[in-house]
């Protein structure tokens, strides 16, 4: 890598972990971020994210293990806990329960399916209505600290970060690529460019030497959050569950403190775009939750203390889109589940910047997403 340049746009969660994954290395790295480190205008903010490894697909299931290998190496290096195991459940009757068990099975991760009265004497704060299958590796992901805590380490590694840095345009000059400013910063010279723009790839993709029609479509939506007191000191694990609606909870984190749980939809989010987003909760949104853990959650109190808006970055396919095209490396780990799987994240965008992998996994790949995959 002597000699080689390297800028990564955008220091959410992958972005942070690229330029921690590439300083590690010994690369000479710059991130160009938009805000500032931390900043609530993508989807990397917040303390609280999921991290489990009940996928119904074993490809999945098993980068999940990588993840956990890639997060304990992070917090590791820095002396930081970023990660929470708490465990976690799914239920109801679109959740696909058999699958994942045999996905895990396959995989030899823990777990256990149980009956739902058995189900309601374990978590009484839940009132099951089907089979529950339990398994202890999840928990949750502080995701600020997680931003803040990579970033950090990549300084100290050697990396450059410049905040209030917007990028106008990536021209590619006689093999190389001019990064500009909309801010009137100096223009910026590298070898090898990593997008790691989140919500705001749509809208960048314009502005990089790429045919756009090579992307797929992607929807960005505005997602709401609430956060629900609980009734008694019983511990929450994470969990995900399917039914009329598809909603997932978590322990609250640092944001509003230890005695709410965090519960949101996976899907039902406003179109919209990181630009354009208006911050507003919606409140159809919020009579649903209220009456989803009236119905569901009796260890909670069904009045929400606490609501937030998040985006999602989504893909047809809800595969997130690691892949490189000459020297440009675009990286979207998007669709509502790509938090988790951040370190892992920055490790492949760095192995195929620096060419130690030659080919990208290839259900990520362009030609996934453009259905050419052979």
């Amino acid at each position: 890598m002597s000699g080689i340049r390297y800028a990564v746009i955008g220091a959410g969660l992958a972005g942070s972990a690229t330029a921690w994954q590439l300083a590690r290395r010994g690369a000479d790295v710059t991130v160009l971020e938009a805000f500032e480190v931390g900043h609530d205008r993508g989807s990397s903010h917040g303390s609280a994210r999921i991290i489990r490894r009940a996928y119904p697909d074993r490809f999945h299931a098993a980068l999940t293990g990588e993840a956990w290998q890639d997060w304990g190496e992070l917090e590791a290096e820095t002396g930081v806990q970023i990660v929470t195991r708490t465990g976690g459940l799914d239920f109801g009757l679109r959740r696909e329960l058999l699958a994942i068990a045999e996905a895990q099975t396959q995989l030899g991760i823990p777990h256990t399916l149980y009956g739902a009265a058995e189900a309601r004497e374990l978590w009484p704060q839940f009132a099951f209505d089907t089979e529950v299958l339990h398994h202890p590796d999840a928990g949750v992901v502080d995701a600020d600290l997680a931003v803040r805590t990579a970033t950090a380490r990549a300084q100290q590694l050697g990396a450059v970060v410049h905040t209030g840095w917007p990028v106008a345009a990536v021209q590619e000059e006689a093999g190389r690529y001019v990064i500009s400013s909309a801010a009137g910063q100096p223009a910026i010279t590298v070898d090898v460019v990593v997008v790691t723009a989140g919500p705001w790839l749509p809208e960048l993709v314009q502005r990089l030497p790429v045919d756009p029609t090579a992307f797929p479509s992607f929807e960005v939506t505005q997602q709401q959050v609430f956060h629900f007191q609980r009734r008694d000191e019983t511990q929450w694990p994470i969990f995900v569950h399917q039914d009329a609606l598809s909603v997932y909870g978590l322990p609250g984190g640092r944001d509003v403190g230890p005695d709410l749980v965090k519960v949101a939809e996976h899907d039902g989010g406003q179109v919209t775009t990181a630009e354009d987003r208006d911050f507003r909760v919606d409140p159809r949104a919020r009579q649903r939750l209220v009456d989803y853990v009236g119905a569901y959650l009796p260890g909670l109190d069904p009045e929400p203390l606490a609501e937030a808006t998040c985006l999602y970055t989504s893909t047809p396919s809800e595969d997130f889109l690691i892949d490189r095209m000459d020297g440009l490396v675009i990286v979207s780990p998007c669709s509502g589940h790509g938090a988790k799987f951040a370190p892992t994240v920055g490790r492949l965008a760095t192995e195929l910047a620096t060419g130690t992998r030659t080919r990208t996994l290839d259900r990520f790949s362009f030609a996934a997403h453009a259905g050419t995959l052979v």
